[in-house]
């Protein structure tokens, strides 16, 4: 089961966010693993793609 797309999207626009401030590393692996948890992967790079392409394919439809 996938988290809802706005979930999805709210935590990618948050780990970009947190990447692009240095200092930030607990909340930074906290969303990493949000992310990984709620699209069912265990490497951030995947739970990232994973939540891109779900969401781009519930709005394309």
């Amino acid at each position: 089961m996938m988290a809802h797309p706005d979930t999805l999207r709210k935590l990618l626009d948050r780990y970009e966010a947190l990447r692009a401030r240095p200092g930030h590393q607990q909340e930074l692996d906290d969303v990493s693993y949000t992310l990984c948890v709620s699209t069912g992967t265990r490497d951030i790079r995947d739970a990232i793609r994973a939540a891109r392409a779900h969401i781009a394919d519930v709005y394309a439809a």
